[in-house]
């Protein structure tokens, strides 16, 4: 028998198998890489799963790693699933366990934390903040009882955690996100991970590559939507994901989105307003390449060709 842990190689995708692996302590196969890369389970059938093998797939959409799903179940694997983006149908089997909640106001994170009933809640409240629900994140540091240090300590911890998960492949990236989880998995309590040297060393990263974004390029910046463009470099893939929660909220009542240059066009990352927590995925399917969930979503490759159409789009579908 032998064991595999898929999880987003994001904040969310990290704290939600740290939780996982606290409660219960396993010993498996690490399948994880660039927050985009969320075809995870065909890794995992690829490395021959099957019967007698249990599966753990977390923050990585559904519908996305349908066939694999599939294939594993056929093969009498037993699969865990944990995710809050969209889902489709989901395949009937005595195999597969699932947990799954699109709301807009919910990550794997705080699913994970309902199923272990708070045991390691404190890991739910990094993972929240790194996935920009700051809201749902404080109000549950409340719960447990952290003071406002406490609770902006775990907050930067988050958005640290979930800026190195961008990138256009892992070279991009300071640590890779499965010795990441390593190092913090070494830790029961977040706040005693916030001084060591791999968050230090995300911290310096991530000043000078903020302090890089002077003179970005506005591209459009309106009632409805504020898109920005950034250049084809490692430290703009790196910034774009934190930067466009930063942005979002900054202007709630406006849809961002970010368009990273290319070889041949765009990585695009869109925010619904957080006002109204809506319409990011519907925009992005629009295109191919395109997907994500109803607050946050992405296009992996938008032709140059399509820029304008695309910010019309964009300026139109959050009125």
């Amino acid at each position: 028998m032998a064991d595999y842990d898929a999880f987003n190689g994001d904040a969310d995708g990290i704290t939600a198998l740290l939780q996982l692996r606290l409660a219960e302590p396993r010993s498996a196969e690490l399948v994880t890489g660039i927050k985009r890369d969320i075809a995870l389970l065909a890794r995992v059938a690829a490395a021959g799963a099957g019967q007698g093998d249990r599966v753990v797939a977390l923050d990585i959409s559904l519908d996305k790693n349908r066939t694999a799903l599939n294939q594993l179940l056929e093969r009498g694997a037993e699969v865990f699933y944990c995710d809050h983006h969209y889902a489709g149908e989901v395949p009937a089997s005595a195999q597969l366990a699932t947990l799954l909640n699109e709301a807009a106001e919910v990550c794997t994170s705080l699913l994970i934390n309902g199923y272990l009933r708070g045991r390691y809640a404190a890991w739910a409240v990094v993972g929240a903040y790194g996935d920009n629900l700051h809201a749902s994140a404080a109000k549950l540091a409340t719960q447990i009882g952290f003071d406002e240090s406490e609770r902006a300590a775990l907050c930067e911890l988050g958005e640290l955690i979930n800026y190195n998960g961008y990138g256009e492949s892992l070279d991009d990236l300071h640590l890779h996100p499965a010795a990441l989880y390593r190092t913090l998995l070494e830790f029961d309590s977040p706040l005693a991970v916030v001084a060591t040297p791999a968050v230090a060393e995300l911290r310096a990263g991530y000043a000078a590559d903020f302090a890089a974004l002077s003179g970005v390029e506005s591209l459009l910046d309106s009632p409805t939507g504020l898109a920005k463009k950034l250049p084809n470099a490692a430290w703009a893939r790196r910034i774009s994901g934190v930067w466009a929660n930063q942005l979002a909220r900054d202007n709630p009542q406006k849809a961002v989105a970010l368009l990273t240059e290319k070889t041949d066009g765009y990585l695009v990352s869109v925010r619904a307003p957080l006002a109204r927590r809506r319409g990011a995925v519907e925009l992005c399917s629009q295109f191919a390449g395109g997907g994500g969930r109803a607050a946050a979503a992405g296009i992996n490759c938008l032709p140059a060709a399509q820029l304008d159409y695309f910010l019309e789009l964009f300026d139109t579908n959050f009125k």
